[in-house]
Protein backbone atom coordinates (compact mmCIF):
# COMPACT_ATOMS: atom_id res chain seq x y z
CA UNK A 1 0.00 0.00 0.00
CA UNK A 2 1.69 3.29 -1.09
CA UNK A 3 1.82 5.59 1.63
CA UNK A 4 -0.64 8.65 1.63
CA UNK A 5 2.30 11.56 2.65
CA UNK A 6 4.87 11.27 -0.73
CA UNK A 7 8.92 11.50 1.35
CA UNK A 8 10.61 12.38 -1.09
CA UNK A 9 14.95 12.38 -0.17
CA UNK A 10 16.07 14.43 -3.16
CA UNK A 11 15.30 17.78 -2.16
CA UNK A 12 18.30 18.91 -1.84
CA UNK A 13 17.72 22.48 -0.52
CA UNK A 14 16.58 20.42 2.38
CA UNK A 15 19.55 18.18 2.60
CA UNK A 16 22.31 20.65 2.64
CA UNK A 17 20.27 23.78 4.23
CA UNK A 18 23.08 23.79 7.16
CA UNK A 19 26.21 24.08 4.88
CA UNK A 20 27.53 27.43 3.27
CA UNK A 21 28.75 27.85 -0.05
CA UNK A 22 32.22 27.26 1.75
CA UNK A 23 31.41 24.44 3.56
CA UNK A 24 30.00 22.75 0.74
CA UNK A 25 32.72 23.32 -1.20
CA UNK A 26 35.10 21.50 1.09
CA UNK A 27 32.49 19.01 1.31
CA UNK A 28 32.96 18.15 -2.46
CA UNK A 29 37.10 18.20 -2.15
CA UNK A 30 36.72 15.52 0.84
CA UNK A 31 34.28 13.52 -1.45
CA UNK A 32 36.23 13.98 -4.05
CA UNK A 33 39.50 12.76 -2.65
CA UNK A 34 37.09 9.80 -1.08
CA UNK A 35 36.02 8.89 -4.29
CA UNK A 36 39.90 7.67 -5.40
CA UNK A 37 40.58 4.34 -3.45
CA UNK A 38 43.97 4.90 -3.88
CA UNK A 39 44.26 8.77 -2.71
CA UNK A 40 42.55 7.27 0.40
CA UNK A 41 44.38 4.64 1.46
CA UNK A 42 47.71 6.49 1.31
CA UNK A 43 45.94 9.68 2.89
CA UNK A 44 45.62 7.56 6.18
CA UNK A 45 48.90 5.74 5.94
CA UNK A 46 50.85 9.82 5.74
CA UNK A 47 48.10 10.77 8.48
CA UNK A 48 48.95 8.50 11.15
CA UNK A 49 52.78 8.74 10.01
CA UNK A 50 52.48 12.13 10.65
CA UNK A 51 50.94 11.60 14.14
CA UNK A 52 53.56 9.18 14.65
CA UNK A 53 56.35 11.24 14.47
CA UNK A 54 54.10 14.03 15.92
CA UNK A 55 54.13 16.25 12.97
CA UNK A 56 52.16 18.82 13.46
CA UNK A 57 48.87 17.84 11.40
CA UNK A 58 46.37 18.17 13.33
CA UNK A 59 44.46 21.38 12.25
CA UNK A 60 44.77 19.72 8.65
CA UNK A 61 42.43 16.99 10.07
CA UNK A 62 40.18 19.15 11.89
CA UNK A 63 39.62 21.58 9.00
CA UNK A 64 39.03 18.34 6.64
CA UNK A 65 38.35 14.50 7.47
CA UNK A 66 37.68 14.76 11.48
CA UNK A 67 35.68 18.01 10.88
CA UNK A 68 33.41 16.70 8.79
CA UNK A 69 32.56 13.10 10.48
CA UNK A 70 33.54 14.19 13.72
CA UNK A 71 31.76 16.36 16.26
CA UNK A 72 34.75 17.20 18.67
CA UNK A 73 37.57 16.18 20.54
CA UNK A 74 35.36 15.94 23.58
CA UNK A 75 31.63 15.96 25.12
CA UNK A 76 32.07 19.76 25.80
CA UNK A 77 33.77 20.61 22.19
CA UNK A 78 30.83 18.16 20.95
CA UNK A 79 28.02 20.68 21.98
CA UNK A 80 28.24 23.15 18.59
CA UNK A 81 27.56 20.49 16.65
CA UNK A 82 24.44 18.98 19.01
CA UNK A 83 23.16 22.65 18.48
CA UNK A 84 23.43 23.13 14.61
CA UNK A 85 21.86 19.61 14.61
CA UNK A 86 18.60 20.94 16.91
CA UNK A 87 18.19 23.72 14.67
CA UNK A 88 17.41 20.92 11.91
CA UNK A 89 14.98 19.12 14.36
CA UNK A 90 17.62 16.07 14.34
CA UNK A 91 19.40 14.58 17.55
CA UNK A 92 22.63 13.56 18.55
CA UNK A 93 24.13 10.37 20.00
CA UNK A 94 27.17 10.98 20.95
CA UNK A 95 30.04 8.14 20.33
CA UNK A 96 33.14 8.18 22.21
CA UNK A 97 35.23 6.39 18.92
CA UNK A 98 38.33 6.20 20.87
CA UNK A 99 39.87 2.48 20.68
CA UNK A 100 40.97 0.95 23.54
CA UNK A 101 44.77 -0.17 24.62
CA UNK A 102 43.47 -3.79 25.18
CA UNK A 103 44.28 -3.24 28.89
CA UNK A 104 41.99 -2.84 32.33
CA UNK A 105 43.12 0.63 32.86
CA UNK A 106 41.66 1.44 28.89
CA UNK A 107 38.78 -0.49 29.76
CA UNK A 108 37.70 1.69 33.13
CA UNK A 109 38.82 4.75 31.25
CA UNK A 110 36.21 4.03 28.39
CA UNK A 111 33.59 3.40 31.46
CA UNK A 112 34.17 6.62 33.08
CA UNK A 113 34.16 8.40 29.48
CA UNK A 114 31.05 6.71 28.62
CA UNK A 115 29.09 7.09 31.63
CA UNK A 116 29.93 10.87 31.18
CA UNK A 117 27.85 11.03 28.01
CA UNK A 118 25.08 9.07 29.93
CA UNK A 119 24.87 11.67 32.54
CA UNK A 120 25.25 14.70 29.82
CA UNK A 121 22.12 13.11 27.85
CA UNK A 122 20.31 13.18 30.64
CA UNK A 123 17.32 15.61 30.64
CA UNK A 124 18.23 16.65 27.30
CA UNK A 125 16.18 16.43 24.19
CA UNK A 126 18.42 16.90 21.57
CA UNK A 127 20.52 13.88 23.09
CA UNK A 128 18.17 11.03 23.47
CA UNK A 129 20.57 7.68 23.22
CA UNK A 130 23.72 6.68 24.59
CA UNK A 131 25.82 4.39 23.10
CA UNK A 132 29.31 1.98 23.63
CA UNK A 133 31.00 -1.36 22.15
CA UNK A 134 31.01 -4.20 24.65
CA UNK A 135 34.87 -4.80 23.45
CA UNK A 136 35.90 -1.20 24.37
CA UNK A 137 35.17 -2.35 28.20
CA UNK A 138 36.43 -5.99 27.88
CA UNK A 139 38.57 -8.73 26.64
CA UNK A 140 36.74 -9.71 23.44
CA UNK A 141 39.31 -12.53 23.66
CA UNK A 142 37.76 -13.46 26.64
CA UNK A 143 34.31 -13.79 25.46
CA UNK A 144 35.46 -15.93 22.57
CA UNK A 145 36.49 -18.38 24.56
CA UNK A 146 33.32 -18.08 26.80
CA UNK A 147 31.40 -18.40 23.48
CA UNK A 148 33.36 -21.63 22.57
CA UNK A 149 32.94 -22.93 26.31
CA UNK A 150 36.29 -22.62 27.24
CA UNK A 151 37.64 -22.28 30.77
CA UNK A 152 38.98 -19.37 32.33
CA UNK A 153 41.91 -19.15 34.25
CA UNK A 154 41.45 -17.01 37.47
CA UNK A 155 42.50 -14.03 35.84
CA UNK A 156 39.99 -14.39 33.02
CA UNK A 157 37.24 -14.97 35.25
CA UNK A 158 38.37 -11.68 37.07
CA UNK A 159 38.39 -10.09 33.88
CA UNK A 160 35.26 -11.44 32.74
CA UNK A 161 33.56 -10.02 35.92
CA UNK A 162 34.63 -6.51 35.90
CA UNK A 163 33.56 -6.41 31.69
CA UNK A 164 30.06 -7.85 33.02
CA UNK A 165 30.16 -4.91 35.86
CA UNK A 166 30.93 -2.59 33.25
CA UNK A 167 28.18 -3.07 30.83
CA UNK A 168 25.60 -3.16 33.74
CA UNK A 169 26.91 -0.40 35.01
CA UNK A 170 26.18 1.71 32.11
CA UNK A 171 22.79 0.12 31.21
CA UNK A 172 21.70 1.24 35.10
CA UNK A 173 23.02 5.00 35.02
CA UNK A 174 20.80 5.18 31.72
CA UNK A 175 18.42 4.10 33.88
CA UNK A 176 18.80 6.23 36.41
CA UNK A 177 19.10 9.00 34.12
CA UNK A 178 15.93 8.30 32.02
CA UNK A 179 17.87 7.60 28.99
CA UNK A 180 18.59 5.38 26.72
CA UNK A 181 21.45 3.30 25.48
CA UNK A 182 22.45 1.44 22.44
CA UNK A 183 24.81 -1.66 22.30
CA UNK A 184 26.43 -2.36 19.31
CA UNK A 185 26.86 -5.76 17.75
CA UNK A 186 30.17 -6.93 17.11
CA UNK A 187 31.83 -10.16 15.17
CA UNK A 188 29.69 -13.45 15.55
CA UNK A 189 32.55 -15.36 17.46
CA UNK A 190 31.66 -13.74 20.60
CA UNK A 191 28.32 -11.60 19.75
CA UNK A 192 26.06 -14.27 21.90
CA UNK A 193 28.12 -13.48 24.88
CA UNK A 194 27.32 -9.46 23.91
CA UNK A 195 23.77 -10.61 23.35
CA UNK A 196 23.08 -12.48 26.82
CA UNK A 197 24.48 -9.55 28.47
CA UNK A 198 22.55 -6.98 26.77
CA UNK A 199 18.81 -9.34 27.25
CA UNK A 200 19.95 -9.66 30.97
CA UNK A 201 20.02 -5.72 31.60
CA UNK A 202 17.09 -5.73 29.44
CA UNK A 203 15.33 -7.75 31.99
CA UNK A 204 16.08 -5.34 34.88
CA UNK A 205 15.84 -2.33 32.99
CA UNK A 206 13.04 -2.39 30.04
CA UNK A 207 10.60 -3.77 32.40
CA UNK A 208 7.78 -0.39 31.97
CA UNK A 209 10.08 1.18 28.74
CA UNK A 210 12.77 0.39 26.85
CA UNK A 211 16.41 1.84 28.05
CA UNK A 212 18.66 -0.85 26.70
CA UNK A 213 18.68 -1.54 23.13
CA UNK A 214 20.66 -4.38 21.42
CA UNK A 215 21.72 -3.78 17.55
CA UNK A 216 20.79 -6.73 14.79
CA UNK A 217 23.22 -6.72 12.16
CA UNK A 218 20.88 -7.70 8.98
CA UNK A 219 23.52 -8.95 6.56
CA UNK A 220 24.19 -12.11 8.83
CA UNK A 221 21.29 -14.64 7.26
CA UNK A 222 20.35 -15.96 11.04
CA UNK A 223 19.54 -12.51 12.60
CA UNK A 224 15.81 -12.41 11.41
CA UNK A 225 14.99 -15.10 13.04
CA UNK A 226 17.27 -14.05 16.08
CA UNK A 227 15.26 -10.74 16.11
CA UNK A 228 11.83 -12.66 16.58
CA UNK A 229 13.45 -14.92 19.06
CA UNK A 230 14.72 -12.19 21.05
CA UNK A 231 11.20 -10.71 20.89
CA UNK A 232 9.42 -14.15 22.14
CA UNK A 233 12.26 -14.59 25.28
CA UNK A 234 10.90 -10.43 26.22
CA UNK A 235 7.58 -11.46 26.40
CA UNK A 236 7.58 -14.35 28.12
CA UNK A 237 9.65 -12.59 30.69
CA UNK A 238 7.93 -9.57 30.76
CA UNK A 239 9.81 -7.05 29.40
CA UNK A 240 10.31 -4.70 25.87
CA UNK A 241 12.80 -5.19 23.07
CA UNK A 242 14.80 -2.63 22.43
CA UNK A 243 16.16 -3.12 18.48
CA UNK A 244 18.32 -0.96 16.39
CA UNK A 245 18.97 -2.29 13.30
CA UNK A 246 21.94 -2.03 11.10
CA UNK A 247 23.28 -4.01 7.82
CA UNK A 248 26.73 -4.78 9.10
CA UNK A 249 29.93 -4.22 9.72
CA UNK A 250 32.48 -6.83 9.37
CA UNK A 251 31.34 -8.69 6.39
CA UNK A 252 34.73 -9.47 4.80
CA UNK A 253 36.26 -10.39 8.24
CA UNK A 254 33.61 -12.48 9.06
CA UNK A 255 33.95 -14.67 5.73
CA UNK A 256 37.53 -14.61 6.23
CA UNK A 257 37.60 -16.50 9.11
CA UNK A 258 34.82 -18.72 8.48
CA UNK A 259 36.79 -20.26 5.78
CA UNK A 260 40.03 -20.18 7.40
CA UNK A 261 38.04 -22.09 10.04
CA UNK A 262 36.22 -24.04 7.61
CA UNK A 263 32.39 -23.51 9.44
CA UNK A 264 29.43 -21.82 7.61
CA UNK A 265 29.98 -18.37 6.89
CA UNK A 266 26.94 -16.31 8.81
CA UNK A 267 26.92 -13.70 6.65
CA UNK A 268 24.04 -13.66 3.42
CA UNK A 269 24.62 -15.04 0.54
CA UNK A 270 24.18 -11.20 -1.65
CA UNK A 271 23.21 -8.11 -1.11
CA UNK A 272 19.50 -8.56 -2.49
CA UNK A 273 18.95 -11.16 1.02
CA UNK A 274 19.74 -8.49 3.38
CA UNK A 275 17.93 -6.32 1.70
CA UNK A 276 14.83 -8.39 1.83
CA UNK A 277 15.26 -9.58 5.87
CA UNK A 278 16.61 -5.72 7.09
CA UNK A 279 13.12 -4.35 5.38
CA UNK A 280 11.31 -8.14 6.81
CA UNK A 281 13.03 -7.00 10.16
CA UNK A 282 11.54 -3.40 9.91
CA UNK A 283 8.42 -5.02 9.58
CA UNK A 284 8.79 -7.24 12.29
CA UNK A 285 8.88 -4.46 14.62
CA UNK A 286 6.67 -2.25 13.60
CA UNK A 287 4.22 -5.14 13.60
CA UNK A 288 4.97 -5.45 17.51
CA UNK A 289 5.42 -2.23 18.00
CA UNK A 290 4.88 -0.99 21.69
CA UNK A 291 6.17 -4.19 22.63
CA UNK A 292 9.29 -3.47 20.49
CA UNK A 293 11.17 -0.25 20.56
CA UNK A 294 12.99 0.43 17.05
CA UNK A 295 16.02 2.46 16.10
CA UNK A 296 16.86 1.99 12.22
CA UNK A 297 20.60 2.66 11.59
CA UNK A 298 20.37 2.89 7.71
CA UNK A 299 21.93 4.81 4.98
CA UNK A 300 20.09 2.87 2.16
CA UNK A 301 17.00 5.35 1.34
CA UNK A 302 14.83 2.62 0.01
CA UNK A 303 14.73 1.22 3.32
CA UNK A 304 13.65 4.29 4.81
CA UNK A 305 11.32 5.39 2.90
CA UNK A 306 9.92 1.68 3.68
CA UNK A 307 9.83 2.90 7.20
CA UNK A 308 7.93 6.25 6.76
CA UNK A 309 5.58 3.88 4.58
CA UNK A 310 5.32 1.68 7.68
CA UNK A 311 4.71 4.25 10.03
CA UNK A 312 2.13 5.65 7.79
CA UNK A 313 0.04 2.58 7.19
CA UNK A 314 0.12 1.57 11.19
CA UNK A 315 -0.75 4.92 12.03
CA UNK A 316 2.30 5.68 14.39
CA UNK A 317 2.53 9.36 15.12
CA UNK A 318 6.12 10.03 13.75
CA UNK A 319 7.18 11.85 16.79
CA UNK A 320 6.76 8.26 18.96
CA UNK A 321 9.98 8.19 20.91
CA UNK A 322 10.18 4.62 20.22
CA UNK A 323 10.99 4.95 16.71
CA UNK A 324 13.99 6.41 14.99
CA UNK A 325 15.72 6.71 11.89
CA UNK A 326 19.80 6.77 12.13
CA UNK A 327 22.55 7.83 10.58
CA UNK A 328 26.08 8.82 10.72
CA UNK A 329 27.20 12.29 11.50
CA UNK A 330 29.09 13.19 8.05
CA UNK A 331 26.82 10.99 5.85
CA UNK A 332 23.53 10.65 4.23
CA UNK A 333 22.20 14.40 5.14
CA UNK A 334 20.19 14.32 2.40
CA UNK A 335 17.93 11.09 4.36
CA UNK A 336 18.66 12.66 7.87
CA UNK A 337 17.36 16.45 6.96
CA UNK A 338 14.46 15.23 4.84
CA UNK A 339 13.10 13.12 7.55
CA UNK A 340 13.45 15.65 9.80
CA UNK A 341 11.49 17.79 7.60
CA UNK A 342 8.89 15.75 7.56
CA UNK A 343 8.27 15.40 10.87
CA UNK A 344 10.30 12.27 11.64
CA UNK A 345 12.59 11.28 14.42
CA UNK A 346 16.17 11.72 12.77
CA UNK A 347 18.99 11.20 15.00
CA UNK A 348 22.65 11.32 14.26
CA UNK A 349 25.75 9.41 15.28
CA UNK A 350 28.23 11.83 16.35
CA UNK A 351 31.75 10.83 16.91
CA UNK A 352 34.06 12.33 19.18
CA UNK A 353 37.41 11.88 20.92
CA UNK A 354 41.26 13.46 20.35
CA UNK A 355 42.32 13.61 16.84
CA UNK A 356 45.03 11.12 16.93
CA UNK A 357 42.75 8.71 18.78
CA UNK A 358 40.14 8.50 16.77
CA UNK A 359 42.24 7.86 13.06
CA UNK A 360 41.24 4.06 13.29
CA UNK A 361 37.70 5.14 13.06
CA UNK A 362 38.10 7.99 10.90
CA UNK A 363 39.99 5.36 8.46
CA UNK A 364 37.11 3.09 8.63
CA UNK A 365 34.73 5.74 7.45
CA UNK A 366 36.95 6.27 4.35
CA UNK A 367 37.87 2.89 3.27
CA UNK A 368 33.79 2.09 4.25
CA UNK A 369 33.15 5.20 1.63
CA UNK A 370 34.81 3.26 -1.10
CA UNK A 371 34.05 -0.03 -0.24
CA UNK A 372 30.40 0.04 -0.50
CA UNK A 373 29.19 0.16 -3.71
CA UNK A 374 28.35 3.74 -4.56
CA UNK A 375 28.16 5.11 -1.58
CA UNK A 376 31.00 8.20 -1.76
CA UNK A 377 29.97 8.38 -5.31
CA UNK A 378 26.45 8.93 -4.27
CA UNK A 379 27.99 11.47 -1.59
CA UNK A 380 29.39 13.14 -3.86
CA UNK A 381 26.67 13.57 -7.17
CA UNK A 382 24.69 15.03 -4.77
CA UNK A 383 26.91 17.63 -3.34
CA UNK A 384 27.72 18.22 -6.89
CA UNK A 385 24.16 18.84 -8.25
CA UNK A 386 23.86 20.81 -4.67
CA UNK A 387 26.73 23.11 -5.74
CA UNK A 388 25.47 23.18 -9.37
CA UNK A 389 21.75 24.32 -8.09
CA UNK A 390 22.72 27.27 -6.24
CA UNK A 391 25.07 28.55 -8.70
CA UNK A 392 22.02 28.82 -11.21
CA UNK A 393 20.13 30.40 -8.38
CA UNK A 394 22.49 33.38 -8.25
CA UNK A 395 22.67 33.57 -12.30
Amino acid sequence: MPTKTKISLENLEVAFASKSDAELRKMYLIFATMNNNTAVKMGIKMANLAFKIKFPIKGLMKSTMFGHFCGGESIEDSQQTVDELAAFNIKTILDYSVEGEGNEDSYEATYKEILKTVERSSGDDNIPFAVFKVTGLGDYKIMTKVQEGKALNCSEKASFVRLKSRVDGLCKAAAKAKTRILIDAEESWFQDVIDQMVYEAMEKYNQEQCIVYNTYQMYRHDMLQRLKDANEVALAKGYKLGAKLVRGAYMEKERERAKVKGYLSPIQPDKGSSDRDYDAALAFCIENFGQISLVSGSHNERSNIYLTELIEENQINPKDENVYFAQLYGMSDNISYNLANAGFNVVKYVPYGPVEKVMPYLGRRAEENTSVAGQSSREFDLIKKEISRRRNLNK
